[in-house]
């Protein structure tokens, strides 16, 4: 083979996976985390930073991946950590499209405050206006901007459709943090805090399909999962505080309910493995159970499987050969068994330093290994084992914004997001 054909071969070899890789969606594909390749086990300014780039402002939702295209939001104007002043109608929101090999900004889409939105102040101050991860695919990106509402962009930015779900708050007034899923012809949204709603969006036109309305929504900050039964069918599932609700994809009908004891808001989103979902989160009373999706009505005798006082606030635990891994609020790790709840360790992080709540990214895999972002405090590597072992703490200089969405995992990149850049981590190409 002659060096110009085997040179061929290379590059070819080379582009193949990159097209195909995909984090659509927060947590990834069926939002359950998993990276399907491996990212390396350190980095900093100097070591396996493949590209870094600046960002119009903060922002605690997570970049998404197709089609060779990275996206991510952002908000400036108003609301700016370390900035309690401003006016409200300055507050613009940014889409930004940036090519994920290269970060290179290829087109950028503000969006002005719809007025009113929430004061800048309280726990809101915690994550503040753009922490709804988009959803991609190949003809869209979706992207939820609270009472500003569902705005649609085609793959060159062009706006394709943008729909009110509402402008009320909630009790506790934070915002909005649920994100969007894509469900076939569907974009599901979770609009408890805007009209203590769930609405089913035709993907192409906006067009509300259904709706599913109850005040026992306030306070459900987490994003919606899919369940499929053993029958083939599928189901949304979502929790809210004292209960967990399996709906139809087709109409937004509880099809059942089980209740918990977990009360207060339910911020972390549930987590789905076929018909197996776990709950976590709650106020004082917090603490997490696992049920079986499927059935009719009030299934809590027959589905449900197991409670634990063990829990995460934020953060959305992630599922690994039968076990549970999360890092909460608090700065503990934890590991329960995924069949029992049975707590397998709890650990302080003592890598983590700093007061406030140090950890709000969910964790991510790659190779085994748990990848969990602090705040402050860099990011942990953690062996996917019932061991508790801190393998790396890697952090990037000068950056003292924080580091509040979860990462993303795609053709072994890992993708950061801080308050004011985006980070490309990688093994570097020869």
């Amino acid at each position: 083979m002659n060096r110009l054909v085997s040179g061929l071969l290379a590059i070819l070899l080379t582009a193949a996976p990159a097209a195909a890789a995909e984090w659509p969606r927060f947590r990834g594909p069926d939002g359950l985390g998993l990276g399907e390749s491996a990212v390396p086990l350190e980095w900093s300014d100097e070591k396996n930073l493949l590209w870094k780039a600046p960002l119009p402002g903060p922002g605690s939702s997570s970049p998404v991946i197709h089609g060779g295209d990275l996206f991510v939001t952002c908000y400036s104007g108003y609301g700016v950590p370390g900035d309690r002043g401003g006016e409200p109608g300055k507050l613009v929101r940014h889409l930004l499209c940036i090519d994920w090999q290269t970060g290179t900004e290829k087109w950028r889409r503000d969006v002005p405050g719809d007025l009113p939105e929430d004061a800048y102040e309280g726990f809101l101050t915690e994550h503040g206006y753009a922490s709804s991860t988009p959803v991609v695919d190949a003809d869209a990106v979706y992207t939820f901007f609270g009472k500003s509402g569902v705005i649609a962009f085609d793959r060159s930015g062009k706006e394709l459709w943008r729909v009110g779900v509402g402008k009320e708050s909630s009790n506790r007034r934070w915002g909005s943090a649920a994100s969007l899923i894509r469900h076939g012809d569907l974009v599901i949204v979770n609009a408890a805090e805007e009209s203590q709603s769930i609405r089913g969006l035709d993907r192409r036109t906006g067009r509300e399909v259904w709706k599913a309305e109850a005040a026992a929504l306030e306070l459900a900050y987490g994003t919606p999962s899919i369940a499929r039964l053993a029958d083939g069918r599928e189901e949304i599932v979502v929790a809210v505080p004292s209960e967990i609700w399996g709906l139809d994809p087709a109409t937004g009908r509880i099809r059942w309910y089980a209740s918990h004891s977990l009360t207060g808001n339910i911020s972390p989103s549930v987590l789905v493995d076929g018909d197996l979902v776990y709950v976590f989160g709650g106020f004082r009373s917090a603490g997490s159970l696992a049920v079986r999706a499927g059935g009719t009505g009030d299934v809590t005798r027959s589905h449900l499987l197991w409670t634990s006082k063990a829990s995460s606030y934020v953060a959305t635990p992630l599922l690994h050969e039968g076990h549970l891994y999360w890092i909460d609020d608090r700065g503990q790790a934890f590991c329960s068994s995924a069949a029992t709840g049975e707590q397998v360790y709890r650990n302080r992080v003592a890598e983590i330093t700093g007061g406030g709540r140090p950890v709000y990214a969910s964790p991510v895999l790659s190779a085994g290994r748990l990848i969990v972002p602090t705040r402050w405090s860099g990011t942990l590597i953690l062996p996917a084992t019932p061991k508790y072992e801190v393998l790396a703490c890697n952090r990037f200089a000068g950056d003292e914004s924080d580091f509040s969405g979860t990462p993303a995992i795609a053709d072994g990149r890992l993708y950061l997001r801080s308050g004011a850049f985006l980070y490309c981590v990688g093994e570097p190409q020869p």
